[in-house]
């Protein structure tokens, strides 16, 4: 018995067999979109429909809007640039050896943490934490416990005495004194002092360096911070963190630190904030330099450009360090600044 002969007019048709294509491939994302976080399926019906969502920027703030955070964090900060209030927490009770040299809490020891307000009336707070081992996991419960995200634990030093952890800290929330108030939980589970008592200002002593030649040979001028000379210059780009544009040098900072030793010479403890593209040719300069790689690493989670730091340690003769390390900071897109 022959087949039966089906007429062509009886196949399915193009637009038929599209149709049933789309079908099963909505069936298959489906489940992903069901168990996706609600921002994610928002951005992605923006992004089909074309549209492109603008990073929130920054705002201006005044030192007056933050005394609430000081209050619960326990200690007056500053504001830099007029869009960060900054807070300082020196570990002023530590005695930290480094390759035979005392290292003073300016040059390496100096924990800090940056409130940021957005448009949307929300805060970001970013910083860098110094603790030391026996401190450091309890540190990290009270964080976690306060929902405050760890970003990068690391090293500033080599061979140190006692050991010393940093911890890059990041959270969001549209409470600043709670931000603040899990930051003093955390802090009060480490040895870090009080503030100091204000004192009648005293006319500070000269550096013994020559801070002058150091300026010519890194291009940008510096500063003095408790006994410490710094050299700061921040990425050109602009960085956003998620959906925040960061303000220039928050996060994205190049630091170099000089402590005089005496005779000109220096310790250097210094952070080049740099992109992929850039890392060889920096590891191989601060080498040709004379200093000593620490660190490579991230200090966030979702910046872009993607930033990569690179800590580093050198003593020596100040202006022949700085002249050497000017090839490291040209190989990065960065500029000079004069605030600290």
């Amino acid at each position: 018995m022959m087949a039966e002969h089906r007429p062509q007019d009886a196949r399915p048709d193009t637009d038929t067999r599209t149709s049933r294509r789309r079908m099963v491939a909505a069936a298959a994302v489906a489940p992903l979109l069901a168990v996706a976080p609600a921002g994610a399926r928002a951005w992605s019906a923006e992004a089909t429909r074309g549209r492109v969502r603008e990073p929130l920027r920054p705002v201006s703030t005044a030192l007056s809007d933050w005394k609430a955070v000081a209050d619960a964090l326990g200690r007056p900060g500053d504001m830099k640039r007029n869009v960060m209030y900054h807070t300082g927490f020196a570990r002023r009770d530590l005695a930290v050896l480094s390759h035979g040299v005392h290292v003073k809490p300016a040059l390496a020891l100096a924990s800090h943490m940056a409130f940021v307000r957005y448009a949307d009336g929300g805060t970001m707070v970013m910083g860098d934490m110094v603790v030391t081992e026996t401190e450091l996991q309890g540190f990290a419960d009270v964080l976690h416990r306060r929902g405050i995200e760890q970003t990068a634990l690391h090293k500033h030093l080599l061979a140190q005495r006692p050991d010393v952890w940093w911890v890059h800290i990041h959270a969001h929330g549209h409470d600043p004194v709670a931000l603040a108030r899990g930051l003093r939980a955390a802090l009060d589970r480490t040895g870090t002092p009080p503030p100091a008592r204000p004192s009648p200002p005293l006319r500070p002593r000269p550096l013994d360096l020559d801070t002058a030649g150091i300026d010519a040979a890194l291009g940008v001028r510096g500063s003095v911070d408790d006994g410490i000379y710094k050299s700061l210059f921040v990425r050109r780009e602009t960085v956003t963190d998620g959906d925040r544009v960061l303000p220039p040098g928050l996060g994205s900072t190049t630091a170099i630190n000089w402590q005089p030793l005496g005779g000109g010479r220096a310790a250097v403890s210094g952070d080049c904030c740099l992109v992929a593209g850039e890392v060889q040719d920096v590891l191989a300069a601060l080498r040709r330099a004379g200093a000593e790689l620490v660190e490579l690493h991230n200090h966030g989670l979702r910046d872009e450009p993607r930033l990569f730091f690179v800590h580093f340690w050198a003593v020596g003769d100040a202006v022949k360090l700085a002249r050497g390390l000017r090839a490291a900071v040209a190989a990065t897109d960065v500029r000079p600044v004069t605030e600290a």
